[in-house]
């Protein structure tokens, strides 16, 4: 107690910084940031940008990057990220920013990103799925997993499906983004011996659109797979994460 108190009397440790070490959570007028999170979970805290304002979004990044050193962000509006990336940039001018889609991972130098020894094969239905898969693949990314991508390989036209088939047996674990009747995960967990996580989309229209149709078709799949909620790309990430580091971990203790 004594040292955090000295570090924060002689500056070395921020008043943020010290409240993280001492409750695992940092509290302002955004709410509080989970600093802990990762270390007691293996996931970080994700910054949730959708129903906050660019002044929330842009206190909170900045509590994790000074807390944790990087900061997770999904569903960033076109206004989010412009208050953000501004704000950043004055703060943190050092930080490195990484975008995919409506998700970005800011990184100051201080940080060390993870490698895990495993690959995660991320796929994709059809354009209209990619910004969802892209939120997976960030968390992904920022835990230091081999991402293989492999986008637009639907089940209207099957082959396009079977022609990546020896790629996604070379995976640790899948993630596998579809809309419509969601079909592309149940015929890939039918091909390969990897654990396949359904990622439901919401696109699609008429009965069963919106995402609907795809997630109860992942969920009564007769081939062994797991299902995510519709849309749910940081928890399809976080729990193909998980896999990951599991197998690093049995590697490392084989090698």
């Amino acid at each position: 107690m004594r040292e955090l108190l000295d570090a924060v009397a002689d500056g070395s440790l921020s008043p943020a910084e010290a409240e993280a070490e001492l409750k695992g959570y940092v509290t302002g007028d955004a709410g509080r940031f989970d600093a802990a999170r990762e270390h007691r979970r293996g996931i970080p805290e994700a910054i949730l940008a959708e129903g906050k304002s660019p002044e929330q979004v842009v206190e909170l990044a900045e509590t994790a990057l000074e807390t944790t050193d990087r900061a997770l962000l999904t569903r960033l509006s076109d206004r989010q990220i412009a208050s953000l990336e501004s704000a950043i940039g004055e703060s943190f001018p050092d930080a490195t920013v990484e975008r995919r889609s409506d998700a970005a991972l800011i990184e100051t130098p201080d940080r060390e990103r993870p490698s895990l020894s495993a690959t995660i094969g991320i796929v994709t239905a059809g354009t209209v799925d990619q910004a969802v898969a892209d939120e997976a693949e960030l968390v992904c990314r920022d835990a230091g997993a081999t991402i293989d991508r492999v986008d637009d390989v639907g089940v209207a036209a099957l082959d396009r499906t079977l022609d990546q088939a020896d790629r996604f047996r070379e995976a640790d674990v899948l993630i596998v983004a579809a809309g419509r009747e969601g079909a592309l995960p149940t015929v890939i967990a039918g091909l390969v011996d990897t654990p396949v996580i359904g990622l439901p989309v919401s696109s699609g229209y008429g009965y069963g659109g919106d995402g609907e149709a795809a997630l109860y078709g992942m969920l009564q799949s007769c081939t062994v797979m797991s299902a995510v909620n519709v849309d749910a790309g940081f928890v399809a990430g976080g729990q193909a994460t998980l896999i990951a580091r599991t197998v690093d971990s049995a590697r490392d203790r084989s090698d």
